[in-house]
């Protein structure tokens, strides 16, 4: 699991240990890591699981990251399921994001994620067994205020993962993109803090979800081979109107996306308007209050 020692990440790898996984966390942060390892121990289900610790910045050499993976499974065994977590966010007007904020989030959210997904695939292809994981975003659905960093990252996610599922699925490997929405994490209170007036109001028309919720879903829908993996009803929602030609898990869910795209269409496009709504009050009252302080 990378981005493992906190948030989302960090549930996945103690659900994973609940069901008797063996774990490795990757992280950056070693003080973090032997927390996270620490408090996962807690929920053993035998006294043969281990839980292994890499400090490594998954985004910055693919060799030291393929390096860090052959160690670990040395230690612990092929890998069964990658899970990329590692993730960070930046909000903003466009004009106001530093540029090298764009660099660096497409660094962390899309390589960080084909790092250790390259450094797995031969041996999950060789094994005719194994999962892969992306965790994207609601915003790697639909683009919103204020996102205009962040949600690109996500949006390169399902690209990746649809291309590399047709590649894998002969093999008997599967990949999951999950979409979770607003979680109750770490990076969640620090991304608030930034967030514009416009991105906080269109956020609050949605329910913030809990990690371990969130955790449970994912991993189910990983273990049963699911390509899309979505929380609650606004989630499945979106994962319906955004399907377009991604890859379907049964024909059930095919017909579904078929039967619901054009009511779900028209409730998109009432959601749509109001987001609009908001962007547009909120700049009038801004250049309202820029005028004010003007005439003073």
């Amino acid at each position: 699991v990378t981005g493992g020692s906190s948030g989302i990440g960090k549930c996945i790898a103690i659900e994973c240990y609940k069901q008797g996984a063996f774990i490795t966390l990757i992280a950056r942060d070693e003080n973090k890591l032997l927390q996270t390892k620490k408090e996962i121990e807690k929920y053993s289900v035998n006294d043969k699981q281990v839980v292994l610790c890499i400090s490594v910045d998954v985004s910055k050499d693919y060799e030291q990251v393929e390096n860090v993976l052959k160690q670990a499974q040395e230690k612990l065994g092929p890998v069964d399921m990658l899970v990329n977590c590692a993730g960070t966010s930046v909000t903003g007007k466009f004009e106001d994001i530093e540029v090298h904020s764009f660099e660096r989030l497409m660094a962390v959210n899309y390589l960080g994620s084909v790092y250790p997904s390259r450094a797995v695939i031969a041996t999950m292809k060789e094994r005719r067994m194994g999962r892969i994981v992306f965790v994207s975003s609601q915003a790697g659905q639909l683009g919103l205020f204020g996102y205009t960093a962040y949600s690109p990252t996500k949006f390169a996610l399902r690209g990746l993962a649809e291309a590399l599922q047709m590649e894998v699925k002969p093999y008997n490997v599967y990949v999951t993109v999950a979409y979770p929405p607003d979680t109750d994490t770490p990076g969640f209170a620090e991304e608030s803090k930034t967030k514009p007036l416009e991105t906080k109001l269109i956020s609050e028309t949605s329910s913030v979800c809990q990690a371990e919720q969130v955790a449970r879903v994912i991993v189910k829908d990983a273990i049963q081979g699911n390509f899309n993996s979505s929380v609650g009803s606004d989630g499945y929602m979106l994962s319906i109107l955004t399907s377009g030609m991604s890859p379907v898990t049964s024909i059930t869910e095919g017909l579904q996306q078929v039967v619901c795209m054009g009511i779900f269409r028209i409730i998109g496009l009432f959601y749509l308007g109001s987001f609009d709504s908001i962007v547009r009050r909120c700049m009038m009252q801004r250049e309202k209050s820029e005028s004010a302080d003007k005439t003073e």
